[in-house]
Protein backbone atom coordinates (compact mmCIF):
# COMPACT_ATOMS: atom_id res chain seq x y z
CA UNK A 1 0.00 0.00 0.00
CA UNK A 2 1.22 3.61 -1.02
CA UNK A 3 1.62 6.19 1.69
CA UNK A 4 -1.20 8.37 0.14
CA UNK A 5 -3.29 5.37 0.36
CA UNK A 6 -2.30 4.93 3.88
CA UNK A 7 -2.78 8.31 4.87
CA UNK A 8 -6.25 8.72 3.60
CA UNK A 9 -7.13 5.57 4.93
CA UNK A 10 -6.20 6.95 8.20
CA UNK A 11 -8.13 9.92 7.95
CA UNK A 12 -11.26 8.06 7.35
CA UNK A 13 -10.80 5.23 10.01
CA UNK A 14 -10.44 8.65 12.47
CA UNK A 15 -13.08 10.34 11.07
CA UNK A 16 -15.52 7.25 11.98
CA UNK A 17 -13.55 6.27 15.04
CA UNK A 18 -11.84 3.45 14.16
CA UNK A 19 -8.76 2.58 14.97
CA UNK A 20 -6.33 1.22 11.99
CA UNK A 21 -4.63 -1.62 13.97
CA UNK A 22 -5.06 -3.47 17.57
CA UNK A 23 -2.98 -1.25 19.62
CA UNK A 24 -3.54 1.95 17.96
CA UNK A 25 -7.13 2.63 19.88
CA UNK A 26 -5.25 4.74 22.23
CA UNK A 27 -3.27 7.31 19.59
CA UNK A 28 -6.73 8.35 17.84
CA UNK A 29 -9.62 10.34 19.14
CA UNK A 30 -12.78 8.05 19.60
CA UNK A 31 -16.35 9.81 18.52
CA UNK A 32 -18.98 9.82 21.49
CA UNK A 33 -22.03 7.27 21.56
CA UNK A 34 -23.99 10.32 20.23
CA UNK A 35 -21.37 11.42 17.19
CA UNK A 36 -20.95 7.66 16.25
CA UNK A 37 -24.37 6.91 15.97
CA UNK A 38 -25.42 9.70 14.26
CA UNK A 39 -22.35 8.99 11.73
CA UNK A 40 -23.80 5.42 11.26
CA UNK A 41 -27.28 6.42 10.50
CA UNK A 42 -25.82 8.88 8.29
CA UNK A 43 -23.38 5.66 6.11
CA UNK A 44 -26.78 4.14 5.78
CA UNK A 45 -28.33 6.76 4.21
CA UNK A 46 -25.53 7.27 1.83
CA UNK A 47 -25.64 11.03 1.68
CA UNK A 48 -24.73 14.11 3.07
CA UNK A 49 -21.91 15.67 5.11
CA UNK A 50 -22.02 12.83 7.44
CA UNK A 51 -21.50 10.02 4.71
CA UNK A 52 -17.59 8.41 5.07
CA UNK A 53 -16.39 7.54 1.95
CA UNK A 54 -13.03 7.68 0.43
CA UNK A 55 -13.22 10.98 -1.51
CA UNK A 56 -10.43 10.42 -3.83
CA UNK A 57 -11.12 7.08 -5.24
CA UNK A 58 -15.54 7.67 -4.88
CA UNK A 59 -18.43 9.76 -6.15
CA UNK A 60 -20.67 10.91 -3.40
CA UNK A 61 -24.34 10.20 -4.62
CA UNK A 62 -26.58 12.62 -6.00
CA UNK A 63 -27.99 14.79 -2.80
CA UNK A 64 -30.34 17.81 -2.45
CA UNK A 65 -28.54 19.57 0.08
CA UNK A 66 -26.01 19.91 -2.10
CA UNK A 67 -27.99 20.63 -5.07
CA UNK A 68 -26.27 17.92 -6.68
CA UNK A 69 -28.64 15.62 -9.32
CA UNK A 70 -26.10 13.40 -10.06
CA UNK A 71 -22.56 11.67 -9.00
CA UNK A 72 -20.44 14.09 -7.53
CA UNK A 73 -16.82 14.50 -6.09
CA UNK A 74 -16.98 16.97 -3.01
CA UNK A 75 -14.61 20.13 -3.39
CA UNK A 76 -11.72 19.26 -1.18
CA UNK A 77 -10.29 22.18 0.64
CA UNK A 78 -12.72 24.85 -0.63
CA UNK A 79 -12.51 28.31 0.88
CA UNK A 80 -16.70 28.48 0.19
CA UNK A 81 -19.21 26.76 2.48
CA UNK A 82 -21.90 25.09 0.95
CA UNK A 83 -24.31 27.45 -0.68
CA UNK A 84 -27.41 25.91 -1.49
CA UNK A 85 -28.96 25.81 1.82
CA UNK A 86 -29.00 29.52 1.74
CA UNK A 87 -30.41 29.77 -2.04
CA UNK A 88 -33.12 27.08 -1.20
CA UNK A 89 -34.26 28.74 1.65
CA UNK A 90 -34.66 32.20 -0.32
CA UNK A 91 -36.53 30.45 -2.83
CA UNK A 92 -38.73 28.83 -0.63
CA UNK A 93 -39.94 31.75 1.76
CA UNK A 94 -40.58 33.91 -1.86
CA UNK A 95 -42.66 31.12 -3.31
CA UNK A 96 -44.09 30.25 0.21
CA UNK A 97 -45.71 33.71 0.18
CA UNK A 98 -46.57 34.20 -3.55
CA UNK A 99 -48.02 30.80 -3.50
CA UNK A 100 -50.25 32.04 -0.58
CA UNK A 101 -51.61 35.01 -2.17
CA UNK A 102 -52.39 33.12 -5.46
CA UNK A 103 -54.45 30.71 -3.31
CA UNK A 104 -56.38 33.60 -1.67
CA UNK A 105 -55.27 33.89 1.80
CA UNK A 106 -56.61 36.14 4.26
CA UNK A 107 -58.28 37.32 0.95
CA UNK A 108 -55.08 38.92 -0.60
CA UNK A 109 -55.24 39.34 -4.41
CA UNK A 110 -52.35 41.49 -5.14
CA UNK A 111 -48.96 39.87 -4.79
CA UNK A 112 -47.16 43.72 -3.99
CA UNK A 113 -45.85 42.57 -1.29
CA UNK A 114 -43.73 40.12 -2.79
CA UNK A 115 -41.71 42.84 -4.52
CA UNK A 116 -39.59 43.29 -1.59
CA UNK A 117 -38.76 39.70 -1.08
CA UNK A 118 -38.15 39.03 -4.65
CA UNK A 119 -35.83 42.20 -4.78
CA UNK A 120 -33.95 41.49 -1.97
CA UNK A 121 -33.86 37.22 -0.64
CA UNK A 122 -35.65 35.04 -4.08
CA UNK A 123 -33.76 37.73 -6.20
CA UNK A 124 -30.42 39.06 -4.86
CA UNK A 125 -29.57 36.73 -2.35
CA UNK A 126 -30.43 33.68 -4.62
CA UNK A 127 -28.10 35.17 -7.50
CA UNK A 128 -24.58 35.10 -4.80
CA UNK A 129 -25.84 31.54 -4.02
CA UNK A 130 -26.23 30.93 -7.66
CA UNK A 131 -23.17 32.65 -8.18
CA UNK A 132 -20.77 30.83 -5.25
CA UNK A 133 -22.57 27.35 -6.61
CA UNK A 134 -20.42 28.31 -9.32
CA UNK A 135 -17.82 29.15 -7.35
CA UNK A 136 -17.75 25.86 -5.47
CA UNK A 137 -18.05 23.95 -9.80
CA UNK A 138 -21.68 22.88 -9.71
CA UNK A 139 -22.95 23.58 -12.72
CA UNK A 140 -26.62 22.86 -12.03
CA UNK A 141 -26.66 24.52 -8.73
CA UNK A 142 -25.16 27.50 -10.58
CA UNK A 143 -27.72 27.35 -13.27
CA UNK A 144 -31.17 26.67 -11.19
CA UNK A 145 -30.32 29.47 -8.52
CA UNK A 146 -28.72 31.85 -10.62
CA UNK A 147 -31.82 31.50 -13.12
CA UNK A 148 -33.96 31.86 -10.29
CA UNK A 149 -32.50 34.49 -8.53
CA UNK A 150 -33.01 36.38 -12.32
CA UNK A 151 -36.92 35.13 -12.19
CA UNK A 152 -37.62 36.98 -8.77
CA UNK A 153 -35.77 39.78 -9.61
CA UNK A 154 -37.51 40.29 -13.04
CA UNK A 155 -41.16 39.70 -11.63
CA UNK A 156 -40.89 42.06 -9.02
CA UNK A 157 -39.62 44.53 -11.77
CA UNK A 158 -43.07 43.93 -13.61
CA UNK A 159 -44.89 44.01 -10.49
CA UNK A 160 -43.79 47.32 -8.56
CA UNK A 161 -46.70 49.69 -8.30
CA UNK A 162 -45.66 52.62 -9.84
CA UNK A 163 -42.17 51.41 -11.22
CA UNK A 164 -41.59 50.52 -14.87
CA UNK A 165 -45.21 50.94 -15.05
CA UNK A 166 -45.45 47.52 -17.37
CA UNK A 167 -48.52 46.85 -16.64
CA UNK A 168 -50.49 49.99 -16.85
CA UNK A 169 -48.66 50.75 -20.33
CA UNK A 170 -49.93 47.46 -21.49
CA UNK A 171 -53.17 47.42 -20.46
CA UNK A 172 -55.25 44.30 -18.48
CA UNK A 173 -55.61 41.98 -21.63
CA UNK A 174 -52.38 42.18 -23.63
CA UNK A 175 -50.91 42.04 -19.78
CA UNK A 176 -52.48 39.01 -19.15
CA UNK A 177 -51.39 37.42 -22.14
CA UNK A 178 -47.60 38.81 -21.81
CA UNK A 179 -47.53 37.38 -18.43
CA UNK A 180 -48.89 34.01 -19.36
CA UNK A 181 -46.12 33.51 -22.26
CA UNK A 182 -43.38 34.47 -19.45
CA UNK A 183 -44.74 31.80 -16.91
CA UNK A 184 -44.89 29.62 -19.84
CA UNK A 185 -41.19 30.19 -20.49
CA UNK A 186 -40.35 29.32 -16.83
CA UNK A 187 -42.09 25.95 -17.03
CA UNK A 188 -39.94 24.70 -20.24
CA UNK A 189 -36.50 25.93 -18.46
CA UNK A 190 -38.13 24.36 -15.21
CA UNK A 191 -39.19 20.99 -17.20
CA UNK A 192 -35.61 21.23 -18.64
CA UNK A 193 -34.08 20.20 -14.94
CA UNK A 194 -36.78 18.24 -13.81
CA UNK A 195 -35.13 16.01 -16.47
CA UNK A 196 -31.24 16.19 -14.91
CA UNK A 197 -33.17 14.95 -11.11
CA UNK A 198 -34.73 12.02 -12.73
CA UNK A 199 -31.65 10.21 -11.76
CA UNK A 200 -31.12 11.97 -8.04
CA UNK A 201 -33.12 11.53 -4.88
CA UNK A 202 -37.29 12.01 -4.81
CA UNK A 203 -36.79 14.89 -2.40
CA UNK A 204 -34.61 17.04 -5.07
CA UNK A 205 -37.18 15.51 -7.65
CA UNK A 206 -40.32 16.50 -6.37
CA UNK A 207 -38.70 20.55 -5.48
CA UNK A 208 -38.40 20.55 -9.23
CA UNK A 209 -41.77 18.75 -10.26
CA UNK A 210 -44.12 20.77 -8.28
CA UNK A 211 -42.19 23.92 -9.28
CA UNK A 212 -42.12 22.72 -13.00
CA UNK A 213 -46.91 22.33 -12.30
CA UNK A 214 -46.92 25.55 -10.45
CA UNK A 215 -45.23 27.53 -13.48
CA UNK A 216 -47.77 25.48 -15.85
CA UNK A 217 -51.14 26.26 -14.13
CA UNK A 218 -50.05 29.56 -13.05
CA UNK A 219 -49.16 29.96 -17.06
CA UNK A 220 -52.32 29.05 -17.86
CA UNK A 221 -54.70 30.79 -15.80
CA UNK A 222 -53.13 34.07 -16.76
CA UNK A 223 -53.76 32.84 -20.63
CA UNK A 224 -57.15 31.82 -19.95
CA UNK A 225 -57.98 35.16 -18.77
CA UNK A 226 -61.61 36.82 -18.24
CA UNK A 227 -62.84 39.66 -20.70
CA UNK A 228 -61.07 42.14 -18.00
CA UNK A 229 -57.66 40.56 -18.05
CA UNK A 230 -58.36 38.86 -14.37
CA UNK A 231 -56.41 35.39 -14.44
CA UNK A 232 -58.56 32.14 -14.13
CA UNK A 233 -59.19 32.10 -10.36
CA UNK A 234 -59.62 28.09 -10.15
CA UNK A 235 -56.51 27.38 -12.49
CA UNK A 236 -54.46 30.21 -10.21
CA UNK A 237 -55.26 28.84 -7.04
CA UNK A 238 -54.06 25.42 -8.27
CA UNK A 239 -50.96 26.65 -9.56
CA UNK A 240 -50.56 28.48 -5.45
CA UNK A 241 -50.99 25.29 -4.14
CA UNK A 242 -48.01 23.63 -6.00
CA UNK A 243 -46.19 26.29 -5.15
CA UNK A 244 -46.86 25.95 -1.45
CA UNK A 245 -45.17 22.14 -2.07
CA UNK A 246 -42.46 23.33 -4.31
CA UNK A 247 -41.72 25.91 -1.29
CA UNK A 248 -41.89 23.01 1.33
CA UNK A 249 -39.69 21.05 -0.67
CA UNK A 250 -37.33 23.61 -1.34
CA UNK A 251 -37.14 23.76 2.60
CA UNK A 252 -36.71 20.15 3.41
CA UNK A 253 -33.56 19.73 1.00
CA UNK A 254 -32.31 23.51 2.32
CA UNK A 255 -32.62 21.04 5.82
CA UNK A 256 -31.23 18.36 4.21
CA UNK A 257 -27.86 20.59 3.49
CA UNK A 258 -27.33 22.41 7.03
CA UNK A 259 -28.19 19.42 9.58
CA UNK A 260 -24.74 17.85 10.54
CA UNK A 261 -23.42 16.42 14.26
CA UNK A 262 -22.51 20.14 14.94
CA UNK A 263 -26.13 21.02 15.19
CA UNK A 264 -28.64 18.18 14.90
CA UNK A 265 -29.42 15.22 16.46
CA UNK A 266 -30.64 13.29 13.27
CA UNK A 267 -29.70 13.12 9.63
CA UNK A 268 -32.36 14.15 7.09
CA UNK A 269 -33.75 11.38 5.53
CA UNK A 270 -34.28 11.05 1.30
CA UNK A 271 -35.26 8.11 -0.94
CA UNK A 272 -32.95 7.54 -4.01
CA UNK A 273 -35.16 6.31 -7.28
CA UNK A 274 -34.49 2.69 -7.60
CA UNK A 275 -32.90 3.35 -11.03
CA UNK A 276 -30.28 5.84 -9.86
CA UNK A 277 -26.83 4.79 -9.35
CA UNK A 278 -26.90 4.54 -5.46
CA UNK A 279 -30.98 2.18 -5.90
CA UNK A 280 -29.10 0.07 -8.21
CA UNK A 281 -25.72 -0.21 -5.74
CA UNK A 282 -28.21 -0.66 -3.64
CA UNK A 283 -30.37 -3.37 -4.79
CA UNK A 284 -27.33 -5.07 -5.86
CA UNK A 285 -26.15 -5.53 -2.41
CA UNK A 286 -29.77 -6.89 -1.49
CA UNK A 287 -29.66 -9.25 -4.12
CA UNK A 288 -26.07 -10.52 -3.12
CA UNK A 289 -26.99 -11.04 0.24
CA UNK A 290 -30.42 -13.12 -0.67
CA UNK A 291 -28.24 -14.83 -2.98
Amino acid sequence: MSTTETTNNGALEKDVGVASAPGAANLQPQMSAEEHEVARQAARFGYGPLAHVNTAEARLPAFGGEFQPGLYKPVEGRKFANPAPLGLCAFALTTFVLSAINMGARDLTHPNIVCGLAFGYGGLVQLLAGMWEMAVGNTFGATALSSYGGFWLAFAIVLTPGGFEIESSLGAVPFANSMGLFLMGWFIFTTILVFCTLRSTVAFFTLFFTLDLTFLLLGIAYIYHDDAGIPNSSIQKAGGFFGFLAAFAAWYNALAGLADNSNSFFVIPVAHFPWSATGRERRGKTDRELA
